[in-house]
């Protein structure tokens, strides 16, 4: 066995305790997966991810209806595309300007078939 305190050394006993997915690479996925949301109002996505897409989805709806220059800041640098920052100041924050919370709902829609993992449905209320 590899000496205790050095993890993620290459040597004898090559890396061993190093994570292959990361914050970073978690953080990533759910800003793409809130574009995508935005861009196209549905996504299917695994259970694990529907609370954290849910909560930035909202908050990115919350920003829209604020409206000013912080909050478009705040916006972009969760969304990836200026036509998503565009859609949730313009389309999205008029809709939603009468309702206080609730934006996106999420819908069981079975399980996968490849690997029997849950899937939801995520999409903004209409």
């Amino acid at each position: 066995m590899a000496a205790q305190g050095r993890k993620n050394v290459h040597g004898k006993a090559g890396v061993r305790f190093k994570a292959g997915y990361t914050k970073s690479k978690h953080e990533n996925k759910l800003r793409t997966l809130a574009t995508s949301l935005v861009e196209v109002e549905r996504v299917t996505v695994t259970s694990g991810m529907v609370k954290e897409l849910k909560t930035i989805a909202d908050h990115l709806v919350t920003l829209g209806k604020r409206g000013d220059l912080h909050a478009r800041r705040q916006a972009a640098s969760v969304l990836k595309s200026k036509e998503a920052l565009a859609k949730v100041f313009g389309e999205l924050a008029t809709r939603y300007a009468s309702r206080n919370g609730g934006y996106t709902r999420a819908i069981k829609a079975g399980v996968r078939k490849g690997d029997n993992a849950q899937v939801v449905i995520v999409e903004f209320v209409k």
